[in-house]
């Protein structure tokens, strides 16, 4: 990490250096343990705040649309670089305007399992291998990485970005035979009231504070839906028709555009499981369409374009259901 780090910072300077971009988009350290912070830098002679590890969770992409009409560098992870795709494909950022620091990455560590794993105020943490460690004023632990990483990171097939510009790392061979939808399944094998109870039960959690909306690279909306007044589209309290309503067209609305990189779930302060929605539309848009976000910058998600060849099984006609046909 420390080799990786190096490097980030070297090509940084050149980049700033040479005034091939305006800014540089990465992570320094924060101000709390098991966390790295968002960091935009301008000048060359501040490169040094640039770090790299386990940590470094957000998805940079989503700052992309902030700064579009500058030059801008930006360190991508696998899941980064796929959003990166998808607010192209869009035309919310233009290529030319963007070089991907790419990263490989190994995962990111989920620091609110670690906490819960520990009594007591974890004031230092770092990392060394495949371990982080952490202590307290009276307590230190030692964690396996593997066995703490977010669950987006588990389930991730895209470890390596699909576009760089500068590749820093070696690219890491992906597990083909991984089964990215297997609580999907899981899920859809629920009656009916297990799964409306389930439902019931994580968005009832949900106090309305929308920090899955402002992680999301996808939510780039000037005005979303549930801020509109005029039409009104739900109810600004927490009934739960209104929290369904907030989440299921939330999640519809990243039909074909989410990469499943998990910052909405990460920026809940209740811990919503809010991937299984997105998850669940992730699987069928797969399945009708062989589409997966943000692999290809030269294809359209499948709800903004039209193929004869697309399936049509959904549609049930007035002459299915009675057996008799129009005699058109």
């Amino acid at each position: 990490m420390q080799d990786v780090q190096r490097k980030i910072r070297e090509e940084a300077k050149k980049l700033l250096a040479a005034r091939s971009v305006d800014l540089i988009i990465g992570f320094e350290e924060a101000s709390l343990p098991l966390r790295a912070s968002p960091v935009f830098i301008h000048n060359e002679d501040d490169v040094e705040a640039l770090v790299w590890n386990c940590f470094c969770e957000n998805n940079l992409a989503t700052y992309l649309t902030k700064v579009a009409g500058r030059k801008v560098a930006v360190v991508a992870k696998g899941c980064d670089s796929r959003s990166i795709v998808a607010l192209i494909v869009e035309g919310q950022i233009k290529r030319e305007e963007i070089i991907v620091i790419g990263i490989p990455c190994q995962g990111m560590v989920d620091r609110r399992k670690i906490e819960k794993e520990v009594q007591g105020e974890i004031l230092e943490a770092g990392e060394k291998n495949d371990e982080v460690s952490v202590r307290g004023d009276d307590f230190e632990g030692v964690f396996k990485k593997e066995d703490y990483l977010y669950p987006s990171c588990r389930t991730c097939e895209y470890h390596s970005p699909v576009i760089s510009d500068i590749l820093i790392g070696e690219k890491i061979k992906e597990n083909t035979e991984l089964d990215e939808y297997a609580e999907t399944i899981e899920y859809e094998k629920k009656s009916i009231n297990e799964r409306r109870e389930y439902f019931g039960r994580e968005m009832g959690k949900c106090i309305r504070c929308y920090a899955c909306r402002q992680a999301c690279p996808m939510c780039y909306c000037e005005e979303c839906f549930v801020d509109n007044s005029y039409p009104k589209w739900i109810e600004k309290g927490l009934d739960l028709s209104d929290l369904a309503a907030w989440h299921i067209m939330r999640a519809y609305h990243q039909a074909g555009r989410c990469v499943d990189c998990g910052s909405c779930e990460r920026a809940c302060p209740m811990e919503v499981n809010l991937r299984f929605l997105t998850r669940k539309i992730n699987k069928e848009v797969k399945d009708y369409f062989d589409f997966e976000t943000g692999l290809d910058i030269k294809a359209p998600p499948p709800l903004t374009t039209f193929s004869p060849d697309d399936r049509q099984d959904f549609i049930h006609s007035g002459e299915e259901s009675t057996g008799e046909s129009r005699g058109d």
